[in-house]
Order: structure tokens, then C-alpha cells, then sequence
């Protein structure tokens, strides 16, 4: 699991903002909650625009209800150590229904597209964020 020491080491302190970029989403990845701009660490351009791919060519794309955000520079909700929003790595979706602590709502099919894209899934941890999907590795 990365963690924000690994994130550190790589990146450097997040308010340098090291490797953000501002991407454009294709127009090839048709799914409406998507924002056409995202802010993120360029590390996340091929991984979440596969994972973005698999949701299509499985036919489920409108399982993405909400994008709720990737760039936050912040503590971990309750925590000490540093989010790994803060680097642009993570991504929330679906919050509303997938509270931190709360049993997820998305499909194991959904959840999937994501982890075959290289994302770890926070809804497997002993602190369940079934919103939350970040990178494997970096």
C-alpha cells in the first residue's frame, strides 16, 4: 500500500504541487459525471483513464453517479498523516452513498474495472472508505 511517507519521498511536500497537471479528458471516455478537466498527478493519466475504459466496455459506467474529487491537500479524515489526495493520487466516487465506515454500494464488477487499472480499493480496509480508490504503486 502506498503510503504518504512513499508520496513524500517521491513528490515532495504537497503544496509544491510536484507532477499535478491539468488533463483533459478525452472525448472517447462518455461518461457524464466525469469532469472534462481534472486536476491530478500525471502518475493517475493511464491508470484512470483505463479503469474510466473498463467501466464502458463493461456497460456500466452509469454506476459512476458522482465524481467527488481527487487534489485535496488534507489530513486523513480522524488522522495524522497525510491523504493521499494531497499528491493526486486518490480519487472518491459515489460519496454520498459510501461513507467512510459505511458498507459499500458499488459493484464488484465496478470495483474491478478499477483495481485491473491499478487502483487499491478502500473498501477492503479494516477502516472501510468504499469511496475511495487510489493507486497501487507509484
Amino acid at each position: 500500500m502506498v503510503t504518504s511517507q512513499d508520496c513524500l519521498n517521491k513528490y515532495g511536500k504537497p503544496e509544491n504541487q510536484n507532477n499535478m497537471v491539468i488533463w483533459s479528458v478525452p472525448p472517447t471516455i462518455q461518461i457524464k459525471t466525469v469532469p472534462q478537466r481534472i486536476y491530478c498527478n500525471k502518475d493517475m493519466l493511464v491508470p484512470l483513464s483505463k479503469a474510466f475504459f473498463n467501466l464502458i466496455e463493461q456497460g456500466i459506467q452509469d454506476e459512476l453517479k458522482t465524481w467527488d474529487g481527487c487534489f485535496n491537500i488534507r489530513k486523513k479524515r480522524g488522522l495524522t498523516s497525510m491523504s493521499l489526495h494531497s499528491w493526486g493520487i486518490a480519487i472518491d466516487v459515489n460519496a454520498a452513498w459510501n461513507g467512510l465506515g459505511k458498507p459499500s454500494t458499488l459493484s464488484p464488477k465496478f470495483v474491478k474495472c478499477f483495481t485491473d487499472a491499478g487502483f487499491e480499493w478502500g473498501g477492503l480496509w479494516q477502516r472501510r472508505d468504499a469511496m475511495h480508490f487510489q493507486l497501487k504503486t507509484i
